[in-house]
């Protein structure tokens, strides 16, 4: 993997290209700690920071080919999981092939076809080419978005890049924020709405959407969408196509010229990845498969069971890695790491996240680096089977919001009335809630029950997985590891979007398809164990010291935040917090008070890193 950015100008102004370029290219060290590299024309300019995964000679970027005079210029960040079926097309139609690498058969694939390249690629990717004949820039972005990319058009400057602080980089890009980036930040976040970056100037390339940039215009178009028609396979035939689906794709992700592993945390969704990553290195005489898991210090003595989190993971863990005959390493966190690391997910994310959950998925990511370079994970498997309590829970179905975020009134306490007044929350949320279900690919002739069921896991999809998409993406990439999700394969999506929920919850048990896929692979019992979610500490100390900077930051008038929250409704929920806190998540399943504090802190680091003008 790797980090890109970019930029076009037009005007002809090269005096400072070169070291504008490099600035952008630098803010993105992490994402590509290996090598760099830059490409200058009259009009664009190029960086790229390379993680060596495949073909580490053959691999430079940006990488420059020819075709009928014209030069064709490629920064990616992505790996492609079918690469010998394209390098079997584009042989067949008589490309001369350099190297081993991805990069080369993606710019290929965009020199035969155009734009419409992207419709035969399966992997994820974030793409930008420069056809300095035709003056025109190429952006594209894979299909669920597991792979960022934004943009900025202002001034007759177009920047691109894989992450927002490589676009505040140029000098053209100020970092405005308006109020259509408060309401997100403030009401949405830390989800957000697809195409938008918070700050004014930025936008999202949206996943399965690709850009065109020329002196002219500037143009979006969508390649790839979700599509509803009747399933006709039973559950049976549907357990087995969606075993060989999944199996197909990790199969496929396993490519790796680096050592390799996968996340473990011992519930059905990682133990399947595992387990068909386990049996394929073994069938190709592959070393034995590494795993990881990750746990923190005090469990034991502090872990409270709720409706979110049930039980703990380490025995299951123990469980999957040795029914598998993995070499598994457990990483164990410790409270003080969390806070002493609690902004490095904001110099990550370049927008306030997930608060502790990012900050131990980032120490953990981490600590495999220094073993692997590449890793697989679950993710997504909740979002595409329907695994989480708000697909199974009649009072959230009947809810007219995001069911992850449903205590909106209770955030906007905490929020200064004068913003909430200007921002208006609830008719923003509300409006922000309608235009997703507008979106909704509907099937004629379904039930009111599977009908809100489909709405339901189209949010899951769209709106909820971009979030953890973007965290995995970040918290990863931060750590120089790259992180692959099998579950986001678009075959498999594009054929479970269309399974009925009676067959997805067959018997009132969540993800039953994926259960009955999972029989015979592990253990009965690991099969149908109920839920859990990424693990977050239940130390008391991760409340203690987030409430500490709290109380720190209200009592510094300097404080940037002041200008957003409710100081009175804040101090009142930090004297609540010092008894016994029911477990309540204001988003998702995890995210209470501790959280909420980690929130207020990251948002006030935000605009003082940024020096984040309001306007």
């Amino acid at each position: 993997m790797c980090g890109i950015a970019g930029y076009i100008d037009f005007s002809g102004h090269r005096e400072q290209q070169q070291a504008i370029v490099e600035a952008m290219g630098e803010t993105l060290v992490c994402r590509g700690p290996d090598a760099s590299g830059t490409y200058l024309s009259e009009h664009a300019a190029f960086a790229h920071r390379r993680l060596i995964v495949i073909d580490p000679e053959g691999g430079v970027q940006p990488m420059v080919r020819s075709l009928f005079h014209s030069d064709y210029c490629i920064t990616y960040n992505g790996e492609l999981y079918n690469m010998d079926e394209l390098r079997s097309e584009l042989l067949l139609r008589g490309h001369t092939l350099q190297t081993r690498s991805d990069t080369e058969l993606v710019l290929l694939a965009y020199m035969e076809w155009g734009p419409a390249c992207v419709e035969k690629m399966n992997g994820i990717f974030a793409i930008g080419i420069w056809n300095e004949a035709e003056q025109t820039l190429f952006l594209a972005r894979d299909r669920m978005g597991v792979k960022p990319l934004y943009f900025a058009n202002r001034d007759g400057v177009f920047a691109f890049g894989s992450e927002i602080k490589a676009i505040l980089a140029h000098p053209a890009i100020p970092p405005e924020v308006d109020a259509t980036g408060l309401a997100e930040l403030c009401f949405i976040g830390p989800a957000r709405t697809p195409g938008l970056a918070v700050f004014k100037h930025i936008h999202e390339v949206r996943p399965g959407t690709f850009v065109l940039h020329t002196r002219e215009r500037t143009s979006e178009h969508t390649y790839w969408r979700l599509e509803s028609k009747p399933h006709e396979h039973d559950f049976r035939t549907t357990a087995e196509h969606v075993r060989d689906l999944l199996e197909d794709a990790v199969s496929r992700q396993l490519v790796s010229d680096v050592p390799l592993a996968t996340l473990l945390s011992g519930g059905l969704d990682s133990s399947i990845v595992s387990a068909f990553a386990a049996r394929a290195l073994k069938q190709n005489g592959k070393d034995t498969l590494h795993t990881y898991s990750v746990d923190f210090i005090g469990m034991d003595e502090h872990f409270e069971a709720n409706a979110f989190q049930t039980g703990r993971d380490a025995p299951w863990v123990t469980r999957v890695a040795e029914h598998l005959q993995t070499v598994h390493h457990d990483i164990v966190l410790d409270t003080d790491d969390l806070l002493k690391h609690l902004l490095r997910p904001l110099a990550a994310r370049d927008l306030p996240g997930m608060a502790d959950i990012d900050t131990s998925l980032f120490l953990f990511c981490e600590a495999i680096k220094k073993n692997a370079t590449v890793a697989l994970s679950g993710e997504a498997a909740d979002e595409v089977f329907g695994g989480y309590p708000w697909f199974h829970r009649p009072e959230v179905l009947s809810d007219n919001t995001f069911p992850w975020s449903r205590r909106l009134g209770d955030r906007i306490r905490y929020f200064h009335p004068a913003l909430a007044g200007k921002l208006d929350p609830t008719a923003y949320v509300a409006e922000r809630y309608s235009d997703a279900l507008k979106e909704v690919p509907r099937l004629y002739g379904e039930d009111k029950q599977e009908a809100r069921i489909r709405e339901i896991s189209y949010l899951n999809l769209t709106r909820f997985l971009p979030t953890l998409l973007e965290r995995k993406d970040r918290m990863s990439m931060a750590a120089g590891l790259e992180v692959r999700v099998p579950f986001c394969d678009h075959r498999l999506i594009e054929y479970v979007w269309n399974i009925p929920w009676f067959l997805k919850s067959l018997n009132g048990t969540p993800k039953a398809i994926l259960r009955k896929a999972a029989e015979g692979i592990l253990p009965y019992d690991v099969v149908y164990r109920k839920k859990s979610p990424y693990p977050s500490t239940a130390h008391p100390a991760y409340l203690e010291g987030t409430r500490a900077r709290v109380e720190a930051i209200l009592s510094d008038a300097s404080s940037p935040v002041l200008a957003l929250i409710d100081v009175a409704t804040v101090r009142q929920t930090i004297e609540k917090s010092r008894g016994h806190l029911e477990h309540e998540p204001w988003f998702g399943q995890i995210m209470a008070i501790p959280q909420l504090f980690d929130y207020i802190i990251q948002i006030n680091a935000w605009m003082t890193t940024h020096r984040v003008t309001l306007i």
